[in-house]
């Protein structure tokens, strides 16, 4: 299985879709709270190669954006692939 890394905030709701997705599929992964932790949002804005908003995913280093990238991912095939889940 793939290392999946999510960016977050607590309150955000489209970071509770885009982990809720994950979980369904049942992936663990590894998430990092930016709310009160600037070296941590700047290091998810370099990582993400400018990517600014939360939350922010990566699945074995890539990253694929947020949870809008990540929902058009599983609707065209393609997740299930990445996260090393067998079809």
């Amino acid at each position: 299985m793939a290392e999946v890394v999510v960016y977050s905030t607590m309150f955000c709701p489209y970071c509770h879709r885009a982990k809720a997705l994950l979980k369904s599929k049942g992936v663990e992964f590894t998430e990092i709270d930016v709310m009160m932790d600037p070296a941590r949002r700047e290091e998810m804005t370099r990582l993400s190669n400018g990517g600014r908003t939360v939350p922010q995913i990566f699945i074995d280093g890539v990253p694929v954006g947020g949870s809008d990238e990540l929902h058009a991912l599983e609707r065209q095939g393609k997740l299930d692939g990445l996260l090393g889940i067998a079809a």
